[in-house]
């Protein structure tokens, strides 16, 4: 086809400029260089090729010329640029899920039904800040370290029996909505982007509990806390190394 390579470049640019878009929420009008640079503050893809993005877009208009019934395309680009604006339409419209890149691990849990030495003894066994809590087989809520390390506290402080505390009180019941604050609910089917994203502008963020839908009361997949955030990091590095 002799315009084979204008209507790969010119898929490719239309998915990028569709994506762009629902990513800035703009309106159909929007200029592509325009939106490119408000983009880049949200999407690390796109701040890594804004330059080519930019480009592509005057290349765009360089290659069609708007004729009566449609677009003529009056230029054909080259193999090198089709591959290139593939490349970055591939990884911008889509990346890969992140359990796709975070293997799945032990997750610490227990029961809300059982005391509280039970959290105390999860956390010592493995080590990890955040203890997913099950009432029945949902997710009812999380317990963090750092929570029970003041409940302890604050009752030894006032003088209380703090082996009564640990012993006699439920896991169910220290919890309460606010504990989740620190905290990200996602799907599945969320990106390694959206984690990264996640990490960078929540510097407060304790960790991604991933779900099946990312909803409160589905059984947890995994966990991704910012000791994972070197590993994506340096996926997204590599994920991202430009081929041109």
């Amino acid at each position: 086809m002799a315009n084979e390579n204008a209507e790969r470049f010119l898929r490719s640019y239309n998915r990028i400029e569709t994506q762009l878009k629902i990513l800035y929420n703009a309106k159909p009008t929007q200029n592509f260089t325009d939106l490119v640079r408000r983009c880049s503050d949200l999407n690390i893809t796109v701040r890594r090729y804004e330059n080519e993005l930019i480009d592509y877009g005057k290349l765009r208009n360089a290659i069609v010329h708007g004729a009566e019934g449609g677009i003529k395309v009056i230029a054909n680009p080259c193999d090198e640029v089709v591959r290139q604006i593939e490349f970055i339409e591939r990884y911008l419209c889509a990346p890969p899920a992140v359990l796709d890149v975070i293997k799945v691990k032990k997750i610490a849990s227990v029961f809300a039904d059982k005391p509280l030495l039970t959290a105390a003894e999860a956390f010592a066994e493995n080590r990890q800040k955040t203890l997913i809590v099950y009432d029945h087989g949902r997710m009812s809520g999380v317990i963090n370290s750092y929570k029970l390390y003041g409940e302890i506290a604050a009752r030894a402080k006032r003088g209380d029996d703090v082996t009564a505390f640990l012993t006699g009180a439920r896991c169910g019941d220290i919890l309460s909505p606010a504990d989740l604050t620190g905290y990200m609910l996602v799907g599945r089917d969320a990106t390694v982007v959206d984690v990264f994203t996640a990490f960078e502008k929540h510097k407060d963020l304790i960790a991604v509990i991933v779900t099946e839908s990312g909803v409160l009361g589905e059984k947890v997949l995994t966990i991704i806390t910012p000791s994972d955030f070197p590993r994506i990091n340096r996926y997204l590095e590599n994920y991202n190394v430009k081929p041109f």
